[in-house]
Order: structure tokens, then sequence, then C-alpha cells
């Protein structure tokens, strides 16, 4: 049964190149056509998809326009994610993988992971135990302690496989008939959740291989906000970055785009605080990507702006990612031992990277340690990155500096990080509860996320000294 929809007739031109979709603001006619179509079955459909109504229950919808072999128009439907607790709904097009083939594992995965949690939320209740009997349980403790931790590193590495294993089963196609898996297109890191089930990149690869042209694609959010308030139901808002960024420019490969849109004004370049033939230490301006998107490899960034100077420059060198939001220290690798090396020393606590920060209100306690597992850190609720079963330990000591009538100055210490899990930890009702000053996704927007990398100390993996490096927070 064909997806292809009958398109309203429009006044204008079908434009010849595909905008990009990335490009903020409305779409035209055609695209506005296709989407008040959709919206209209949407709206006929009330009841069927009354969850999307309920609070922080919308979600984004996109069209696609295409054109047919001998010229006949029509268009395309997708939802992100799932729809109804489903991935195939009648009327819009599958996902981009197989769920029967998924199914085969999915369970079976899940059902290991509830064990493993179940495991270790019962050691945790007998450390608790233990502790309380004093001194004489000392030897038990150590015991125990030491299966709750075997339990976290095979919870976190079955975590990994089976996240490994859903990454591979996407199969992303693009406009020259070329394929690649979700896992391929984000390695050497593993893909954000979510990444390959928005709904531009069903509705392209559909097209794909359905042998049909697109040529104007819209996006949209329907129903309830999300509970951070940034998105208006009947709304167009261009393709996410985090996700998007990396699979549509692949995707779109052999086919006539628009550019998108021009990157921002420039911003200062990192300054070098060291360099040898092993390492360098830089600081990382605000609004300055440490890295380019893989299939954006020209993107503005830190390693785009030193590889100049230094060609031998690659990705995998660097040890920290910070946000483009934030600024401050970060270590680069220039050979494949002192990466190791430099990422052991990190990982065992023998080297530390300070941050501080402003948070917004002020921080009941002075002092204390947030150990949270993350998942989904780039792009899910705030709710919904703490996942228990599925999620990865993250570790942050944190100290009060200053207060302030409406903020506090806070210094954090990560022991194991994810991306933005700093802004998590200071956000979340289970670590300070308070977002960080300036955090636009947890929080309230401001001229700039309040987040600094001001210090980093290690042990040089060549020479064995002791460097430490400082770079004055500019807030």
């Amino acid at each position: 049964m064909t997806l292809i929809e009958r398109l309203p007739p429009r006044d204008g031109a079908l434009p010849v190149r595909l905008a990009s979709p990335f490009q903020p603001g409305p779409p035209g006619p055609w695209g506005r056509g296709a989407a008040e179509a959709l919206q209209r079955r949407l709206l006929h459909g009330a009841t069927r998809w009354e969850a999307l109504w309920r609070p922080g229950g919308g979600k984004m919808f996109g069209v696609l326009v295409v054109e047919a072999p001998g010229e006949r128009l029509g268009f395309l439907s997708a939802f992100s994610g799932m729809l109804g607790g489903a991935w195939n709904v009648e009327g819009f097009v599958p996902p981009l993988f197989d769920p029967v083939a998924r199914d085969a594992y999915w369970p079976a995965g899940e059902a290991e992971l509830a064990a493993l949690e179940a495991r270790h939320a019962a050691l945790l209740r007998d450390a608790d135990a233990l502790r309380a009997q004093g001194t004489p349980a000392a030897p038990a403790l150590r015991e125990v302690d030491t299966l709750r931790a075997e339990v976290e590193h095979l919870r976190a590495e079955r975590s990994r496989a089976l996240w490994r294993q859903v990454t591979q089963g996407y199969v992303i196609p693009n406009a020259r008939g070329e394929t690649q898996t979700l896992a391929a297109l984000f390695a050497p890191r593993p893909p954000p959740g979510g990444a390959g089930d928005c709904a531009a990149p069903k509705l392209l690869a559909y097209a794909f291989r359905q042998g049909l042209t697109p040529r104007v694609l819209a996006e949209f959010w329907w129903g309830a906000p999300p509970l951070d308030g940034r998105r208006e139901s009947g709304a167009y808002y261009p393709a996410c970055d985090n996700k998007c960024g990396t699979v549509l420019p692949y995707m779109l490969q052999g086919l006539a785009v628009d550019p998108g849109p021009p990157p921002p004004s420039p911003v200062d370049g990192p300054r070098i605080l060291h360099e040898d033939p092993w390492l360098l230490v830089v600081d990382k301006p605000v609004g300055l990507p440490t890295l380019p998107g893989r299939h954006a490899p020209s993107r503005d960034s830190v390693l785009v702006r030193l590889q100049p100077r230094f060609p031998d420059l690659s990705s995998a060198g660097f040890i920290q990612d910070l946000e483009p939001e934030s600024s401050g220290l970060v270590a680069i690798a220039r050979d494949a031992a002192t990466r190791a090396a430099l990422q052991r020393q990190f990982s065992r606590g023998e080297a530390r990277q300070r941050h501080v920060s402003w948070v917004d209100g002020r921080v009941a306690g002075d002092s204390g340690v947030i150990d949270l597992p993350l998942r989904g850190t780039t792009h899910a609720p705030l709710e919904d990155c703490v996942d228990a079963r599925h999620g990865r330990r993250t570790l942050s000591a944190w100290k009060v500096l200053v207060r302030e009538d409406s903020r506090t100055r806070v210094e954090w210490v990560p022991a194991l990080q994810l991306p933005q899990s700093l802004r998590i930890h200071a956000a979340h009702r289970l670590g300070l509860g308070l977002p960080i000053a300036g955090d636009a996704r947890f929080g309230r927007p401001d001229a700039r996320l309040m987040l600094h990398a001001e210090a980093m100390d290690f042990v040089h993996p060549r020479t064995g000294q002791r460097l430490e490096f400082t770079s004055a927070a500019p807030f």
C-alpha cells in the first residue's frame, strides 16, 4: 500500500532545490499545504491521539512533498520516536530499523538489565544495613561493596552492548544510493538516544528507497508543549543539531539542497596554554564547539581552528568535549599512547578537572557528591535523563563557594562524566534541584551558560612532571 497522500493544489512554483532542514522559520506554501493536511488528519483522529494533549505529551511531526515518476506529486507523513506506543502506524512511514529484528533481542536484553538493577539495589540495601552495624561489620561491608562494584560494571557493559546492537540495526541511506549504520555515522562515539528516530530521517529514507524525489520538507510540533515549554502546537521548527546534525548531512549527499543558515558570528579562537610534541592544553571560549560533526568536518570548532597549525590533530585526541555554551580548559593528546595514559588518569581520579558555575537560587548544604545514572543527556526532558535501568553512572563532587541573594557559586569536580551531566546534576531534583544560571535547556536563558572549566592537573605521560593549569572564569 502506498503511503503517498494527495497534495492539495497550491499557488506558486514548486522549489527546484530542497530547502535546508536546519533553516528556521515556516516553510513555503507547498510545505504548509502538506503540513495542514496532516494536521487535519490528526484533528479528525483526536480521540485516538488524546495522549498528545496530556502535559508534556506532544511531539514533532513531519511531512515531505515528493515527486514520483511521471511528475506525480504527493506527500509523506512521519512522527518522531513512537506514536501511541507503536513504531509502525498506518498512514506514516516506518522507522529506520526492523522492529521484528529488534524484538528478537530487546526484551531479553531489558530483562537482563532489570535483573542486574534489582541485584544492585539489593546490594545497596545490604551495604546500608552493614554500615549501621559499625566497625564489626567492616569486612562484610567491603565484600558487599566489591560485589556492588562488579554488578555496576557489568550493568554498564551490558547496557552499552545492547545500545551498540540497537544502533547497528539502523540502516541510513542517502541520495547517492549509499548506506551507513547509525553506529558508523557517529563513530567512534555512541549515537545519542533518539538519533535516527526524528521525522526528517524517516521521511528521507522512505523516499530514497521508493525512488521518490524529495522536494519540500516541513516539521512541526503537535499537542501539549514539552515540560520545558519551548514548543508550541502547530509551530514549525528546524531539524535538531545534536542528532540530525550528523544524520541529515549524510542523507542529503547527492541531492540539490539550499545552504543551511550561516554559522554564528565568529568567536575568539582557543588560547593555547601548553604545547609539546605529545599534548596540548587550550582554553576554549564560550560559543565555540569543541569538535565538528562527523559529516560536517569543516564546521567551526576548536579542532578546525587548530588543525592548520597542528595537522596531526583528530577528534579522538580530545580528552574533554565541552559543550559550545560552556568554556574553559581542554586537554588534547597528539598520539594514541598519550591519549590512553591521560584517559586512564582521569578515569582513576589521578587527574582532575575543576569547574565553577553560578546556580540560580540558594543551594541547601555546603558540599556533597551527586551520583546519578544518566541516559539521553543531550536531548531528553530533565526527569527522563535519570535512568536507573539503562543509565551510565555519573559522579560529581560539589562545594559552595559564595552565596548571594538569588544565586550560589558552586565548584564541581566530576569523576565520571557524560555530555551535559553537570547541568543535569545541578538542575535535577536528585541533584542540587537548581539549574545553572543561563541554562536555556533546564532553566532560564541568559547572556551565556555560567559554567567554566577553570582548573586541570595531571601527570605528563612522557616527562612524569605534574602539570597544573588555570583559567579564571569570565563571570
